[in-house]
């Protein structure tokens, strides 16, 4: 295995030195959902808007999937506001319906004080420079990777849930309903449950420009394995 990314990267801030964000206001991708060789719902990725949160201006971000099959329907959503200066997580909310199990959980970030709270509930402590599931693929989006490389993020708000861990595991040319790609090939696992938990064995398919779209993503679910493809998608503008 490839040695792990300097620990001065592990933390690194969004800052005006780093590149510019590769997505910009109105960007917006859409996908078939697929369960082996079936059409089994959609699923969108978008930025929704430019915020404020606590006089920050903030992305505010959503993957939203619907779909599953006759007796286990899914409704995943992941919602993130992130900070436009410092791309640290300020809010997180999470619904999700699998089957008969429903959760609704949001969670208030304050990085400035290093504590997060769920749902109203006591504060906890949280780390430097907070990710949350969803800020977590538009973090990746504008990494630098390397194929072959393992990296290792401290960032997950739950700080007993660090490091993430991303593998640039290879390059392929995907074709999706949206076209034919060149891609990079990412592996995420952070220590949760969800999608990207290590039973969920997750595959992120990224452009292989400066565009860096996810144009397929590919999780183990209680049923099965089911895939994300890229339908359609709108550039966003860049924000100055």
């Amino acid at each position: 295995m490839a040695p792990l990314v300097p620990e001065g990267m592990v933390g690194a801030q969004w800052n005006g030195d780093a590149r510019p964000p590769v997505f910009g206001m109105g960007e917006s991708m859409i996908y078939d959902v697929k369960y082996g060789m079936f059409n089994v719902g959609t699923a969108r990725m978008e930025i929704v808007g430019l915020d404020t949160l606590r006089g920050r201006r903030v992305w505010h971000t959503k993957l939203e999937i619907k779909g599953g099959i006759p007796g286990y329907r899914v409704h995943d959503v992941l919602e993130s506001w992130i900070d436009v200066e410092t791309f640290n997580s300020l809010r997180h909310r999470q619904e999700t319906v699998e089957g008969k199990r429903e959760r609704i959980k949001t969670y208030e970030i304050y990085p400035e004080r290093g504590v997060y709270r769920e749902n109203g509930k006591p504060e906890r402590p949280t780390v430097e420079h907070p990710l949350d599931e969803g800020a977590f693929i538009y973090f990746v989006r504008n990494q630098p990777l390397e194929i072959g490389r393992t990296y290792d993020f401290n960032r997950y708000f739950i700080p007993d849930r660090n490091p993430v861990t991303v593998i640039a595991h290879r390059r392929e040319e995907l074709t999706v309903p949206a076209g034919t790609f060149q891609t990079i090939v990412v592996k995420p696992i952070i220590k949760s449950k969800g999608v990207f938990s290590k039973n969920g064995r997750a595959e992120l398919w990224f452009t292989d420009d400066d565009r860096r779209l996810m144009v397929r993503m590919e999780t183990h679910v209680i049923f099965g394995t089911i895939s994300l493809q890229l339908k359609e998608f709108s550039a966003g503008s860049r924000i100055r």
